[in-house]
């Protein structure tokens, strides 16, 4: 029987998002932590986000366990680096438009 995670969903997201500052810098959040199907770690999806318009789409995922709060894997920051960029360019426009 699986007992509880001793890492709630929202230290999860504080761990995954203090690795994302850490390596990525102030555009990329953590969002919506969910358990995988086995109960080990959570997921936790990478967005692109800017402060005016929001989240303009997922870059990749932080894997947190849930026995502390250690960085079990995580999308190479290179690829979640390259979906940003690919991102960017789909949503220039609107993102340009929101800057003063």
């Amino acid at each position: 029987m699986k007992t509880a995670p001793t890492v709630t969903a929202l230290e999860a997201q504080g761990a995954a998002n203090l690795f994302l500052s850490d390596h990525l810098g102030d555009r990329f959040l953590a969002v919506r932590p969910h358990l995988d199907e086995g109960g080990d770690v959570w997921r936790v999806p990478v967005v692109l986000t800017y402060a005016v318009i929001g989240s303009i789409g997922e870059v990749g995922e932080v894997v947190v366990s849930v026995d502390n709060e250690e960085i079990v894997s995580y999308t190479p920051i290179d690829e979640m680096k390259e979906r940003a960029r690919a991102l960017y360019e789909q949503h220039r426009e609107s993102i340009e438009a929101s800057i003063p």
